[in-house]
């Protein structure tokens, strides 16, 4: 943290107080964000809309209030007094990051810190409606909300000590769920997990995808964008396109869908040193699987290479939604028997999806004018088709409760109460830490109901994204998330993931439950 004169050659300086401390920052038009990442080096703040103030992962308090830092400019700040992660009372913030390790209400840890701040500013006897409201101003992808609401009234009613679990366990679990290395425990929940953008040298270039296919290079992030022309993207008002038709035939249920953005919070970064290994962009997590094949690590080496220098490249959330993987769209029909004909988006490696556990449905691969598609999305392919064969009574069981066995072992069952409630019951081999196991399942569940409910964006003629706000993807809020049990059935042999399972039954039950409608999101 920097402190004491105007940085060199500042114009202006804007002097506050972050944290306790006085501090002094340059006046370069920028927003708080900036000046706390770029000046300061307060890494507890992340950026997750790019900025479009929509996510809250920078959200901090300005004189106690909750504010979104990307969206307040610096000079606004001047003689006021910032509080970030880092500088809350150390009593109320032990008690809240105890009981989000207890309660697993952090997964991949990016979005956590802006949440602990917003709650931190709640009256810790504000019931659940209140905390829903506060929650409206952030997006978390990985949790599914219940978890992060019963760490608050957790943290309320009786601080929480030293969790009784062992965080080794819970981070195997959540490296299988997750399909990437992840961790568990206190250094999630601060936002401390590897982030590329957090790690990357002070003296690095910062390079930005250009909008003509090359990148824009530039000491700083705000000079990398400016030399890229960067402008906001927007929320588009254009409806939804479905580019495959369904195939001919006497159907007893069909489905089709549209392109959706896996809406991940953390955006693609990575950083490299000249002749250097490229950080991941993975981190703590693995994004759904849609970072496999981020651009990011790639171009930090070559441009590392190229300039004789470390260099950080780093997506804003629309560069994200251009060049990011979606959910390969679907048309398909299928027969009482189980048999019928599924058309997809043409995407390595989708028929093989499709046939490990529909091998009666016809795979036919289309060319379609759009974003790129990846079957590396969370249960791509055998989701779709799975869900399809429930609306013919396929794992569909007596009870109106739906079945599924994923491919790699686990096996879900889900029941969606009239009350909207979500039951899942869960069978994952080994369990080695039924908390972690818990929240992946619940996360899993929140993405399925917004899947099959409010989940797609819009793409031009020219197959170019046009939603690209974070708020436009149709993420369900934590008030529009219904409540989530899970019983984790404890089995003999070696531990299996399971949320996957868990997020197609709860998808194929939501869809069941509305007498499966054709078209998907259903409610947009």
């Amino acid at each position: 943290m920097n402190g004491g004169a105007a940085p060199e050659g500042a114009a202006k300086a804007i002097a506050f107080e972050l944290d306790g401390q006085a501090v002094v920052v340059a006046d370069d038009a920028g927003s708080l964000l900036d000046a706390l990442r770029g000046q300061l080096g307060v890494r507890s703040v992340k950026d997750g809309c790019s900025p479009q103030g929509q996510c809250g992962c920078c959200t901090v308090l300005v004189d106690g209030s909750p504010r979104v830092s990307c969206v307040t400019p610096v000079r606004r700040i001047a003689g006021r007094q910032v509080t970030t992660l880092d500088g809350l009372p150390a009593e109320r913030l032990d008690a809240l990051t105890g009981a989000f390790v207890a309660t697993g209400a952090s997964q991949c840890g990016f979005c956590t810190p802006g949440i602990l701040v917003r709650l931190a500013a709640l009256d810790p006897s504000a019931n659940r409606a209140t905390v829903e409201r506060a929650l409206a101003a952030h997006l978390c992808r990985c949790t599914g909300w219940r978890t992060i609401v019963e760490a608050f009234e957790q943290a309320s009613v009786t601080p929480v000590g030293a969790p009784h679990r062992t965080l080794t366990a819970a981070a195997r679990r959540a490296t299988i769920e997750g399909r990437g290395p992840q961790g568990a425990g206190l250094d999630v929940v601060l936002g401390r997990s590897p982030f590329a953008d957090d790690t990357a040298p002070a003296d690095a270039l910062v390079a930005v995808p250009d909008g003509a296919g090359g990148w824009a290079v530039a000491e700083t992030l705000a000079g990398a964008r400016s030399a890229a022309g960067k402008v906001q993207g927007r929320r588009t008002t254009a409806e939804l396109v479905y580019p495959i038709e369904v195939p001919p035939g006497d159907w007893a249920a069909m489905l089709r869908t549209t392109w959706v953005e896996p809406a991940y919070l953390e955006t693609d970064a990575s950083w490299c040193q000249p002749g250097g290994d490229p950080a991941t962009p993975l981190a703590n997590g693995g994004a759904f699987g849609a970072k496999k094949a981020s651009v990011a690590p790639d171009a930090a080496r070559r441009l590392a290479d190229e300039y004789g220098r470390p260099v950080r490249v780093v997506l804003a959330r629309e560069d994200v939604v251009r060049l990011g993987p979606k959910r390969p769209p679907v048309a398909a029909g299928v027969r009482p028997d189980g048999t019928g004909v599924l058309r997809v988006a043409r995407t390595p490696g989708i028929v093989a999806a499709v046939a490990s556990v529909a091998p009666g449905l016809v795979v036919e691969e289309v060319d379609v004018v759009g974003p790129a598609t990846s079957s590396n999305l969370r249960a791509a392919g055998w989701a779709e088709a799975l869900v399809l064969l429930a609306g013919v009574g396929h794992g569909v069981n007596a009870d109106g409760s739906v079945t599924v066995d994923d491919p790699r072992g686990g096996r879900a069952t889900a029941t969606i109460a009239a009350d909207g409630t979500v039951s899942l019951v869960v069978e994952a081999g080994e369990v080695l830490d039924s908390v972690t196991l818990r929240s992946y399942c619940v996360g899993a569940a929140h993405m399925a109901l917004g899947w099959v409910r409010r989940e797609a964006i819009a793409v031009d003629p020219a197959g170019v994204p046009l939603d690209l706000t974070i708020r436009s993807f149709g993420i369900m809020r934590a008030s529009e998330t219904p409540p989530v049990e899970v019983h984790v059935v404890d089995l003999d042999g070696p531990p299996v993931a399971s949320s996957d399972a868990a997020f197609v039954a709860v998808a194929a039950a939501e869809w069941v439950r509305q007498g499966c409608p054709p078209m998907w999101p259903t409610d947009r």
